[in-house]
């Protein structure tokens, strides 16, 4: 059953409309007919909501509600990934990946091996791509939510936003044993099974890795070191490598 997403305010009662880039697609991509059943989400609650066209029109959809489902397809937590500016179009990967393993939203980092430098220009035009991606993977994946990617950020303005979150966590390839990372996923799953729903953030590299005073300043603001294993890992593997991990524990509560 195909999915999409609509504006809470276009689902008013029995009638749900849908507008944008989907109709689009509705119409001549999957060339979909009146009588058809698909299934929505607002981007804010967890429901799915199962509808049937009603009509076609040249830029709107006309759905009627048959029933809402409570689809509970979102994660106990929320898990932001910081992501440090891969090369060529790594990003586009990360992105569709990290939309489908549950990730809540994805921060670019520009950290200081970076490769990869942007104007604000070229920042809000790579923005608006990355966006566009995540809300094809959401809608692949049949997420409730369309997860934000924001405009890159500094290194210190990335750990600076992680202070306030529940717990964070920065794999690093000189971080000894795998202890720190079973204590940083038992610390996020006691907060979620306590009926909270925490906030988690995850930083990761570009290719060249971190540097040691970046690792010094994620410490003095309680982002965690931890290991992936005793194996390198390519900036587009390890984000989703700690992403896999963080989904098959939370949905195992």
């Amino acid at each position: 059953m195909q999915h999409f997403f609509t504006a809470p305010e276009n689902i008013n009662g029995h009638d749900i409309v849908i507008r944008g880039e989907d109709v689009n697609h509705i119409k001549n991509v999957l060339r979909m007919k009146a009588g058809e059943e698909i299934s929505v989400s607002n981007g804010v609650d967890d429901n799915e909501y199962r509808a049937e066209i009603v009509s076609i029109l040249e830029d709107e959809v006309i759905c009627r509600l048959m029933f809402i489902k409570e689809a509970g397809v979102e994660l106990p937590a929320e898990i932001v990934l910081f992501q440090g500016l891969p090369k060529s179009d790594k990003m586009d990967l990360i992105v569709q990946k990290a939309v489908e393993l549950g990730a809540s939203g994805i921060v670019p980092v520009a950290t200081s091996r970076c490769v990869v430098k942007l104007d604000d220009k070229k920042a809000a035009q790579k923005r608006e791509r990355w966006q566009k991606i995540a809300a094809s993977a959401a809608e692949q994946s049949k997420r409730s939510v369309i997860p934000e990617v924001s405009l890159p950020v500094s290194f210190a303005e990335a750990v600076a936003g992680a202070e306030e979150m529940s717990v964070a966590a920065i794999p690093y390839e000189l971080a000894e044993g795998m202890a720190a990372t079973g204590d940083f996923i038992k610390s996020l799953k006691k907060l979620t099974a306590d009926g909270h729903r925490p906030v988690a953030g995850i930083f990761i590299g570009p290719e060249g890795g971190f540097t040691e005073e970046e690792i010094k300043l994620a410490e003095e603001k309680g982002i965690k070191p931890i290991s992936l294993g005793r194996r390198i890992l390519r900036t587009e593997t390890a984000g989703l490598t700690i992403l896999s991990i963080l989904m098959y524990e939370l949905e195992n509560i």
